[in-house]
């Protein structure tokens, strides 16, 4: 008998939770627990009475790993609610990231054009670095990035990505 592998697939998951410690563990161990990797996570307050936190997550897998977490997900205590944006269809993704960069002459002069084309702008600044404040998808980033490693990148810090279901629909 021939087993057929599922093709993994990429999923960007909107969990409403309560906000109170301990959650963040409980859902990240169900990823852990079962071997699910998590590619990106957030985590923000988004009441007014600091009662409720949004967690978005970017995990792959096929499409029963994933109906699988969401259910699992779905039945701890404290969320209330888990929305797949992959699923939902069209979705909004962004990401920020600071990215430092070293150079000196041409180097300096080409990180400069880069950051421009790609609307990253510049945060920080002396003479033998920058500091570039980056916001797009993640695919924008990385290429970014890419191109900045060849210019002298030091060091990166991304935020991870958060999402939005276009329209009126809440995820």
């Amino acid at each position: 008998m021939k087993i057929m592998q599922q093709k993994s697939e990429r999923h960007v998951l909107a969990i409403t939770v309560d906000n109170e410690s301990g959650i963040l563990a409980k859902i990240a161990g169900l990823f852990t627990a079962r071997g699910y990797n998590i590619d990106s996570l957030t985590v923000a307050d988004i009441s007014e009475n600091h009662s409720i936190s949004r967690i978005t997550i970017v995990t792959n897998g096929p499409p029963a790993q994933i109906d699988q977490v969401r259910a699992q997900l779905e039945r701890l205590v404290p969320v209330h609610k888990v929305a797949d944006l992959t699923e939902l269809g069209p979705h909004v993704e962004r990401e920020l990231a600071l990215v430092k960069v070293s150079g000196k002459g041409e180097q300096r002069v080409e990180a400069l054009r880069l950051a421009d084309v790609f609307r990253a702008k510049v945060v920080d600044s002396t003479t033998s670095s920058f500091i570039f404040e980056i916001t797009g998808t993640p695919e924008k980033i990385g290429s970014f990035v890419a191109l900045m490693r060849e210019l002298g990148l030091v060091e990166v810090g991304r935020t991870g990505v958060v999402g939005m279901i276009r329209g009126l629909e809440e995820a």
